[in-house]
């Protein structure tokens, strides 16, 4: 029965497709039966018409990053021995949604490394906005997880029994910290301690200047080790299917949800009532820190996510035809189907999970937010071209896994351009044509997913926001985990770790 549902819904798809395609034909064969052309004027015309549309161009638009032979590069230096005999046990509260969950727990696989812990496994966050009462099983392989890091760490489901009720130490690690504040603050606890509770797990340690065995399992974690549960994968792998069945496709992180909308203080085009909405939201999340917000600031700073509407004009700037499949991947979208129209009218293609699959088939995942998060990270790692309305946690960690299988092609929006460009078409002072495209065009040429190394600090900047300034490892795992063909194995390590 699901089958055959699936199936009727591909074939309203491509009669959606054929349909957009007649209608174009049936608006230029009236053009030309006004000017008196033949039915072979209209052939040539069509011809013309689709050199004209730049199929060179979109060619090229859908055309991944050259990859200058990069390629994963995660095995253990010669000099990377086994685990010894640990000295304790590490629990972790991996905090935040999913993404920045992910991006915790595998940085706390080498903080047991580095500590000499075994891990149990993680605790994942229940209290955060999305109220999700997910285990790390019924989102992770866990056995998988456990068995993959068997040369690297001891990975338990749960603390013995006789230390369940032993005092414990919870410390909160200090953020993007170094091995050595772990070798000698946190590791010296052992002489106290049995057990260590880290009470958050995002961002506790350094980006850069770890030695090199340490930055090669974190990737080992990350995209070989902490793979999401089979019915998960599954799910994911059938979705990729059926997206691909309309052919290549956009993945688009359209992060224009009530949370972010809310925790940014982004309001614009948003009613009154809407924003007094959001506004009351950000006041009442205690663990949101910043509560005042200039929304207008914001934008021209480019932080706000781009609008469904933005996003519209963004793609038909690129060059996108109107036939192009986009899977949304994204949760409730801020004000529903009104605030998608624009959006849908340029691009009718619009797919999510919904779409793609029956009740019956996402009803396992469905109240479980992590979870059909990670549906949505699947197909946006899979996807011809990524690209976010905004930078946050998926954006950057499906940017950094596309990086690292091979820089698949992700388009990154320069928000703070883009809003000047979008606001002087709103008000008459531009109009949205061909100078309009070569201008957005340029200024994303170098924001497609190349290979380049990782950014390090802002210049003059000091202290934590030093740190906060510099590109996420998750983001972009080169040079630490990505090594040309020619060089791969001068990348190692004789620090023994």
């Amino acid at each position: 029965m699901q089958k055959r549902k699936w199936k009727t819904v591909v074939l309203v798809r491509k009669l959606l497709t054929l349909a957009i395609g007649a209608i174009a034909l049936v608006a230029l064969m009236s053009v030309h039966v006004h000017l008196g052309l033949s039915p072979s004027a209209v052939t040539r015309s069509l011809t013309t018409l689709d050199s004209a549309s730049g199929t060179s161009d979109l060619d090229k638009l859908w055309k991944p990053p050259p990859n200058r032979d990069y390629e994963p590069c995660v095995a253990p230096s010669p000099y990377y021995a086994s685990p010894p005999e640990p000295r304790g046990y590490l629990l972790v509260h991996a905090n935040g949604g999913l993404n920045q969950m992910r991006a915790g727990i595998c940085d706390m696989v080498a903080v047991a490394r580095i500590i000499n812990a075994t891990l149990v496994i993680p605790e994942l966050d229940k209290r955060s906005f999305w109220q999700d009462s997910s285990n790390f099983s019924d989102v992770f392989d866990e056995d998988h997880f456990i068995n993959s890091l068997t040369n690297d760490i001891r990975v338990i489901k749960k603390l013995p029994k006789e230390l369940v009720a032993a005092t414990r130490a919870v410390k909160h690690f200090r953020s993007w910290s170094g091995v050595e504040y772990y070798e000698e603050e946190i590791a010296s606890m052992w002489e106290e301690y049995q057990v260590i509770r880290a009470a958050k797990s995002d961002s506790r340690l350094a980006n850069n200047n770890l030695p090199p065995d340490i930055q090669k399992l974190r990737c080992r974690a990350c995209y070989q080790a902490l793979r999401f549960a089979p019915t998960i994968e599954a799910m994911g792998k059938l979705l990729v299917e059926r997206m691909r069945a309309f052919g290549p496709y956009i993945a688009l992180h359209l992060r224009y949800e009530k949370d972010m909308l809310a925790f940014s203080g982004c309001t614009h085009d948003l009613s009154q009532e809407e924003a007094e909405e959001l506004t009351a939201i950000r006041e009442n999340t205690t663990w949101w820190k910043v509560k005042e917000i200039d929304p207008i600031e914001q934008r021209a700073k480019g932080y706000c996510p781009l609008t469904p509407k933005e996003v519209g004009m963004f793609l038909s700037l690129l060059g996108f035809s109107s036939n192009t499949p986009i899977y949304i991947a994204a949760g409730e979208i801020y004000g529903g189907d009104s605030r998608m129209a624009d959006l849908r009218s340029r691009f009718p293609l619009l797919m999510n999970k919904e779409t793609l699959a029956t009740f019956e088939e996402l009803e396992p995942f469905t109240n479980h937010a992590s979870q059909m998060a990670a549906l949505d990270y699947i197909v946006s790692v899979e996807s011809d071209i990524f690209i976010p309305s905004y930078s946050g946690n998926m954006a950057r960690a499906v940017e950094g896994h596309r990086r690292f299988l091979g820089h698949r092609k992700t388009i990154l929006p320069d928000s703070k351009a883009l809003v000047r460009l979008f606001d002087k078409i709103e008000l008459g002072t531009m109009k949205e044509g061909k100078n309009v495209a070569s201008r957005v065009i340029e200024i994303h040429k170098r924001r497609q997913g190349s290979p380049r190394k990782r950014k390090g600090p802002i210049s003059g900047t000091k202290g934590t926001d030093r740190f906060r300034s510099e590109e996420a490892f998750y983001v972009n795992p080169l040079p630490d985990c990505l090594c040309q063909k020619e060089s791969r194995y001068t990348n190692s390590s004789r620090i023994r770790r």
